[in-house]
């Protein structure tokens, strides 16, 4: 009802304005620099302020609500807009260590429409629109020396009424394996009506991938800095309108803040959507594109690679000398350039030991990475190393320790909040470890939110239900297929994600239905910055020398990605270019088979090769091919199945 409400309301807007000849009817809007994509803003009676965007002429977002509820201040209703600045193009260009593109472009316009409330209190808010999307955050004006504090942020997302949904519900705080959600790593509801609601309290977390009519929009947050906490969706949209959801009460550490809290001037996160074709939103850099440029510093050393690790697989007891130090012998036969160490080393190996495997994965040009715990008091996990993390004074004597003894990184586990306090506590991590010259993964955590670009030693983040669950239970092993041909339109369109791809072995006491050729394919469709793949030395020896020469080819550094096919959870074909060779990798969620054709008219003449599943999903088969001149490539997807083509220009 509130839906048609408004719709009837800003037809009668347009009435009024149609019959004012002398008012700039486009003062209120501002387009992509192609113009296709048209945001308007508006304002009631009552004061609220909203806006709704169309893609070539078509609703993608109804009338959509703007608004801060701040403690000294309503941002809400009873608002004036004050001013409208003129349409001001925005460029930038940026470089990134991890990510589906190295070198980025940017090209948007800005407008900025200034609003006062009933106490002449000034909020902005800055809408960028670029050809991929729109952005826009609030500003809050002033020099105000004490604490300004947001109780509820009023923006929505007003989506058509028949636009489809493909979520990933966020679990409530404190639930879960040792109380450390959430931690981003539920499955997908898939194709389901946006007026569905969340099936926990918590609502939904981003990136949110909708469907409306031709157009795809994919929503979610940029530049989190640490005057904020991280959001979410609300679990219930009405009629499609999904509301800017806060933490739980129980997301915030060290007694600190749970919602936001700042001193003026204040800028709010950036809300991200991209829309246009399916193409269009998952080649789109926008999550990056407005996140916070990298803080100041040489970030040289900072060395994006693959990784052995033995835990996903072979679990606690195995974290000791002797199977590390073959670890490190595996990955330096791959041609990796790190190895990982997980949880309980210090107990396990000890530091005078870990000192022997570093120096030892020295001669070998392999890395070491080092796990450890970030818990204090909020969940109730037990894996040591524990607590070092928690004060500035601890942690940076660790990472001094570390960096003398040649460790080049960190995995930080169990994080499970996402209030302000615990974004605090990311940042500070990050920096500190980049004043040590330590690489950085976080899992069991929130998403990036582009991160990588402010912190270019952070090579990657947890932030999705990856393999280690495959291995733990067989009903998350049988959604795994189609959860994975969901990634790469959501999760990881914009930022990093440590899945921990790729097993060829068969797992104890687990059914496996991905075939191995969908393994390997994982191993370019997913991004990371440092990839750990799952698969153990005597699994990859149980393979195809092909297999494994193309699992030491396989780069995680990219200048180039390109969307070739797919639709989200059930198949995607993505291709990606590192200097001048292209790997092209694509996977079937479903279980039929099914016949494609390529369109690869990009790499139109090139010959290489193309691994593909053979008579069975354990069996893998290499062919040669050149792609032909008119770039079409027929090409079969088994059930459950995936391929990999490698070509050189």
């Amino acid at each position: 009802m509130f839906k048609r409400k408004m719709i009837a309301w800003m037809a009668m807007i347009g009435l009024f304005y149609s019959c004012q000849p002398s008012v700039d009817t486009t003062s209120n809007q501002v387009s992509s620099p192609d113009g296709t994509l048209v945001l308007t803003v508006a304002l009631s009676e009552t004061g609220n302020a909203s806006y709704s965007v169309t893609k070539d002429g078509t609703a993608v977002l109804e009338t959509s609500q703007l608004g801060v509820r701040r403690q000294d201040g309503e941002f809400t209703a009873g608002l004036k807009l004050t001013a409208t600045s003129e349409s001001k193009s925005i460029k930038d260009s940026y470089t990134l260590k991890v990510g589906k593109r190295r070198d980025n472009q940017y090209l948007a316009n800005q407008k900025v429409f200034t609003f006062a409330n009933a106490q002449d209190q000034i909020m902005e808010v800055i809408f960028q629109l670029s050809d991929d999307g729109v952005a826009f955050r609030y500003h809050f004006l002033g020099e105000a020396g004490e604490q300004k504090f947001i109780t509820d942020e009023l923006t929505t997302f007003n989506l058509p009424n028949d636009a489809r949904a493909w979520l990933q519900p966020c679990a409530d705080a404190k639930t879960g394996w040792a109380q450390c959600n959430p931690s981003y790593e539920e499955n997908y509801l898939m194709d389901i009506s946006v007026n569905q609601a969340s099936p926990t309290k918590a609502g939904w977390v981003y990136p949110a991938l909708f469907k409306t009519g031709d157009n795809w929009v994919i929503i979610s947050e940029a530049g989190l800095d640490k005057n904020y906490c991280a959001t979410r969706l609300e679990p219930k949209s009405p009629e499609g309108e999904y509301k800017v959801g806060f933490p739980q009460d129980a997301e915030q550490i060290f007694d600190g803040e749970l919602y936001p809290e700042s001193t003026l001037p204040w800028y709010s996160p950036w809300r991200v959507l991209a829309i246009g074709s399916l193409k269009t939103v998952t080649e789109s850099t926008l999550g990056t594109d407005v996140a916070t440029p990298a803080i100041a510093g040489d970030f040289s050393w900072v060395e994006p690679g693959r990784a052995s690790w033995s835990w996903v697989l072979l679990k606690d007891d195995m974290t000791n000398y002797p199977v590390s130090k073959q670890f490190i012998d595996y990955a330096s036969d791959m041609g990796w350039e790190y190895c990982l160490i997980d949880a309980l080393w210090d107990t396990q190996i000890g530091y005078e030991k870990i000192q022997e495997l570093v120096d030892y994965a020295a001669t070998k040009d392999v890395g070491l990475l080092l796990w450890y715990n970030s818990a204090g008091n909020w969940n109730e996990t037990f894996q040591t190393p524990k607590d070092m993390m928690l004060t500035p004074e601890s942690r940076m004597a660790e990472f001094k320790r570390i960096k003398e003894m040649g460790v080049k990184g960190v995995k930080i586990d169990f994080f499970g909040g996402d209030g302000q306090s615990v974004i605090e506590y990311y940042h500070e991590i990050l920096t500190d470890a980049a004043e040590a010259g330590i690489m950085v993964n976080f899992h069991g955590c929130t998403l990036p939110r582009g991160w990588q670009r402010t912190y270019p030693n952070l090579v990657s983040m947890e932030s999705i239900k990856g393999m280690e669950f495959i291995t733990f239970d067989q009903k998350d092993a049988d959604v795994a297929v189609p959860h994975c041909a969901m990634l790469p339109f959501t999760r990881n369109v914009f930022d990093p994600m440590d899945f921990t791809p790729v097993a060829f072995s068969e797992i104890p006491n687990i059914k496996r239905l991905s075939s191995n050729g969908f393994e390997l394919a994982l191993s370019v469709l997913f991004v990371s910055g440092v990839q750990h793949y799952a698969e153990t030395a005597e699994g990859m020896q149980a393979v195809p020398e092909f297999v494994r020469e193309a699992m030491r080819a396989v780069p995680v550094k990219w200048d180039e990605t390109v969307f070739v096919d797919g639709f989200p959870g059930k198949q995607v074909v993505m291709a990606r270019r590192s200097g001048k060779n292209w790997f092209i990798a694509g996977i079937n969620g479903e279980t039929e088979e099914k016949a494609l054709t390529l369109d690869l008219s990009f790499v139109k003449g090139l010959q290489g090769t193309m691994i593909n599943d053979g008579m069975t999903n354990r069996d893998l088969v290499q062919d040669q091919i050149t792609v032909a001149e008119d770039g079409q490539l027929p090409i079969i997807l088994k059930p459950n199945g995936g391929f990999l083509i490698q070509l050189s220009e």
